[in-house]
């Protein structure tokens, strides 16, 4: 046996081979007996899976890298992971969003396009996947916005996107987003619902096919998935068949609901009630259903959530930075809903997101003991994998996928210590993460990924969004200057 010491070691983009081991300074194992915290462990993979996890392997070995002052905890599951270049980022210091592109006056409405050329929209998920693998996720279920699409996504690009994943080494589930209409903006800036629904449905059909064809391929990395657009865009049609569909197939559905003041406004307006009451009266809540956000969902919303095993994507992170919280985080668990982990903007930091997470709840619940470090690396992980009812990945334990991150708990800037759990999440950021491993491939490993080099990827990443913001003026009311929408934080000029 070969015993190596430190991240640099690990091959990129390849499985070391033989029986190899992760050992480091603390190791979080799950047990027949709970959640555990082993120091001085290992943890063993053979192929794709793990063969022990806890205290030192007495078997062979072919190899073991000695992460020295780390820790390692099962890769993080992402229910709501961002695959293109985020948009999001655009409102958090520019308000209100209708007036910011993000709502279609009605004469663009009229001529949407694509704002990306097929290879940008390529690349934009590739890039996003790895960002998502240097932050230590391994699994993960892409979203990306609508707002500069010409209607809904397409099979190319989620083809492209497949084979991003395979050569990335990410865990994925995949499906092309698509919907039955959108709110435009009248020539007064009012906001009025308008609806395609023969669009939609063979937005459905393609997506649904393509779910069919993708799920168990690139060696089982990736996923079928279905994922309408907002609940708002979709009609009761389009959603009855998404779910009959999801049935037949056994695959998840990811619908984002109870989300925010437009929709819940919109919903009203159109049917009388909250999005979860509407779609509880078509019989359509069920455990299959990933829900985010949840940040204006009613206690009834959630004592439905509860009876029918939804599952919410809580994304603390991008709903604070637009004034949004959940109520809360313990308040949910405390009655039975599920709840698993999103990150939904850029950058995809789970551990800041856990951290805002805990923040947040406290402030919400009004007191100081209301949540843990611990309560929030369970959802990243464990809520995430019950929500995708699969029992191999988001734990560390004999049988389990190899998929894991290692975190660097001898950065100065994170001491003194407490417990590495808490000290990750209260006093550290996944810029922290050192290796990502997925199926037993080193995906991550300081700071590069396999299958894109960053080096080349980050400007023309930045080249691209900014060609994006180029055309906001074309789909924002009153079709303002690019200065108007988006001002500098400062005015520019030279000193004096």
């Amino acid at each position: 046996m070969t015993a190596i010491r430190g991240w640099t070691a690990l091959p990129l983009g390849k499985r070391p081979g033989g029986r190899w081991a992760v050992a480091a300074r603390w190791i979080v194992c799950d047990t027949p007996g709970g959640r555990r915290l082993v120091e001085n462990g290992e943890v063993v993979i053979e192929g794709d899976r793990i063969l022990h996890a806890g205290r030192p392997f007495a078997g062979d070995l072919s190899a073991r890298f000695d992460m020295g002052e780390a820790l390692v905890t099962p890769g993080f599951v992402d229910l709501d992971a961002l695959s293109d270049l985020d948009t999001t980022v655009l409102g958090m210091d520019n308000q209100p969003s209708w007036q910011k592109g993000r709502v279609w006056p009605s004469d663009y409405a009229a001529h949407p396009r694509e704002m990306y050329t097929p290879e940008e929209l390529a690349f934009q998920k590739r890039f996003a996947f790895a960002q998502l693998l240097l932050n230590g996720i391994t699994s993960a279920l892409p979203i990306a916005s609508l707002f500069y699409r010409a209607w809904g996504e397409t099979v190319a690009e989620f083809e492209a996107a497949a084979q991003a994943a395979g050569e990335t080494g990410l865990r994925v589930w995949l499906g092309p987003a698509y919907r039955s209409g959108g709110i435009v903006l009248d020539d007064h800036a009012r906001m009025q619902p308008v609806f395609d629904e023969a669009r939609g449905l063979a937005g459905l059909r393609e997506a649904a096919a393509f779910a069919e064809r993708i799920d168990g391929t690139h060696a089982g990395l990736v996923s079928g998935l279905f994922a309408p657009d907002r609940v708002e865009t979709c009609t009761e049609a389009l959603l009855r068949e998404t779910f009959a569909r999801a049935r037949d197939l056994d695959l998840p559905v990811r619908l984002h609901m109870a989300q925010g003041q437009m929709e819940l406004d919109t919903m009203r307006r159109l049917h009388g009630v909250t999005a979860p009451e509407w779609l509880d009266r078509m019989g359509l809540l069920s455990s299959r259903l990933i829900a985010p956000h949840a940040t204006v969902a009613t206690p009834e919303d959630l004592a439905r959530y509860a009876a029918n095993g939804v599952t919410v994507a809580h994304c603390p992170l991008v709903s604070a930075r637009h004034g949004a919280v959940l109520r809360s985080f313990s308040v949910l668990r405390t009655r039975g809903v599920r709840i698993g982990m999103g990150t939904d903007t850029a950058p995809p930091d789970m551990v800041l997101n856990m951290a805002l997470g805990l923040m947040a709840n406290r402030i919400a619940c009004a007191r100081g003991d209301a949540g843990s470090a611990a309560e929030f690396l369970d959802a990243a992980t464990l809520g995430g994998a019950e929500a995708l009812g699969r029992a191999d990945i988001g734990r560390l334990c004999p049988g389990a996928k190899a998929d894991l991150a290692v975190f660097d708990m001898a950065d100065s800037r994170i001491v003194p210590r407490i417990d590495p759990v808490q000290t990750l999440v209260y006093g550290a950021t996944g810029r922290v993460t050192r290796a990502t491993i997925v199926d037993g491939r080193v995906a991550m490993r300081g700071g590069e990924v396999a299958g894109i080099d960053l080096a080349a990827a980050r400007p023309r990443a930045q080249a691209q969004f900014d060609r994006l913001v180029a055309q906001y003026p074309d789909r924002t009311w009153g079709h303002p200057p690019v200065e108007t929408i988006f001002p500098p934080s400062y005015s520019p000029g030279e000193t004096p």
